[in-house]
């Protein structure tokens, strides 16, 4: 029996990009072949229902998928599916419905009739499993806030958290493989609670902790984080582990206008938030603040918009996702007065971009003569801890696709900081 092909699509979030990854690793595992959608036997797609065009994007890639020449079957999981699964399914009778991301690999050698014990060797490597430069692991999921605009809470169900014994074995999995970075992601990182061996419960610096402690991981890297939990214990331990915790925190602060966050049920201010920034760079000098930011949230008037930008340009973000406010159906703020023109929220979306493309040419500027550590991922360009990207050069043979520790010279004009090593291999 020849062996059958695979496609994996994914759709939406860095969680969601994590699990797809899992699931290609899985499938492999299998025996079974991992190749495009058009070559593909069977197509999984991990759908994303964050907001309505991404439904929208989501019944499009199924229908793509049942169009391909080979008639695959499509396997859906993810969030669409968590929240309605007819709607996939009658699409066709070859779309299947599987909740479950732990049990697609199962449900996949199914539908194909491939037994994964008495197939023939067909898995990737480790290393091209994993990759080498960079990992995901996954250690949450679930949310228990429910802010007006969003609709993850009903798809992904409560927070839980994964066991701090299951995070190791993937940490160490990927430090076996030769991987420097492990990016911890969750859909709500800081509400990370599990117990131990020993059954004490730990948080996200407790488990930080033991992941430094247990495993020889070179770099760690977190994931988005709420504002409200970044807490003075987790700046510490960033700032105590300088050398394996990269100097970078991704906050959605969604607004910088308190009013706004407030109809949004975000629950701080934009003095919060940036009394927060205050904290963290006066612990970690070098550490990069990124976030989201929508805009054109219902009722945002001219004014709330400009206290927005003022915010912007206050924070000094070295990186900014701008969207444009997407209403999804079931959520309150759908049906919220004041919904804004979808010409004023491209204006405003651009008016923003404008601002972040020059606070992170200046952040990136500002790291010049400086020294940070550089995940190599393509021959020499990679990405330093501070996520700017950067290009090394002499890098030593022994280094490649590794981490160095590498001094800040220049920046080009597509705004990437140029390199060089300090010394040998950072690992």
């Amino acid at each position: 029996m020849s062996t059958p092909s695979v496609s994996v699509v994914n759709l939406g979030c860095r969680v969601n990009r994590v699990e797809s990854d899992r699931i290609c690793r899985d499938l492999s595992a299998c025996g079974l072949a991992l190749v495009d959608e058009a070559a593909a036997d069977l197509v999984v797609i991990n759908t994303c229902a964050v907001t309505g065009e991404a439904e929208a994007k989501t019944r499009k890639a199924v229908r793509h998928a049942l169009g391909l020449p080979r008639g695959p079957h499509v396997v859906v999981t993810g969030c669409v599916v968590n929240l309605h699964p007819d709607e996939l399914c009658d699409l066709s009778p070859r779309v299947v419905a599987e909740p479950s991301k732990v049990d697609v690999a199962d449900r996949v050698c199914e539908l194909l009739s491939w037994d994964p014990d008495t197939s023939s060797p067909g898995c990737l490597a480790p290393e091209r499993l994993l990759g080498r430069s960079r990992l995901g692991v996954k250690i949450q999921d679930g949310c228990n806030n429910r802010c007006t605009y969003c609709i993850v809470w009903k798809a992904r169900g409560p927070e839980r958290s994964v066991p701090v014994e299951a995070v190791l074995e993937q940490v160490r999995a990927a430090e076996a493989a030769g991987v420097p970075e492990v990016v911890l992601t969750g859909v709500n990182l800081g509400a990370y609670s599990a117990a131990t061996e020993g059954e004490a419960s730990v948080g996200l610096v407790g488990l930080i902790e033991s992941i430094l402690g247990c495993t020889g991981i070179p770099q760690i890297r977190l994931s988005s984080i709420e504002p409200m939990d970044v807490t003075d214990e987790l700046i510490d331990c960033m700032a105590a582990h300088g050398d394996r915790i990269a100097p970078f925190l991704h906050l959605p602060v969604q607004s910088g206008c308190s009013a706004t966050l407030a109809r949004m049920g975000r629950p701080y201010t934009t003095r919060d938030f940036e009394e927060t920034v205050a904290r963290i760079r006066d612990r970690v000098p070098a550490c990069g603040i990124s976030g989201d930011l929508i805009v054109g949230f219902p009722g945002e008037t001219e004014s709330e918009f400009a206290d927005t930008r003022s915010f912007v340009e206050r924070v000094g973000f070295s990186r900014l996702h701008v969207f444009r406010y997407s209403a999804r159906p079931g959520t309150p703020a759908a049906s919220m007065p004041g919904q804004v023109a979808p010409e004023v929220m491209a204006s405003r979306s651009a008016s923003v971009r404008d601002l972040v493309a020059a606070s992170a040419r200046s952040d990136a500027r500002s790291r010049i003569g400086t020294c940070e550590r550089a995940v190599l991922e393509y021959g020499n360009r990679g990405t330093l801890g501070s996520f700017h990207r950067v290009v090394v050069d002499g890098v030593p043979e022994d280094a490649s696709s590794g981490i160095l520790e590498v001094q800040i010279e220049s920046i080009d004009e597509a705004g990437v900081l140029h390199a060089r090593p300090v010394a040998g291999p950072s690992r």
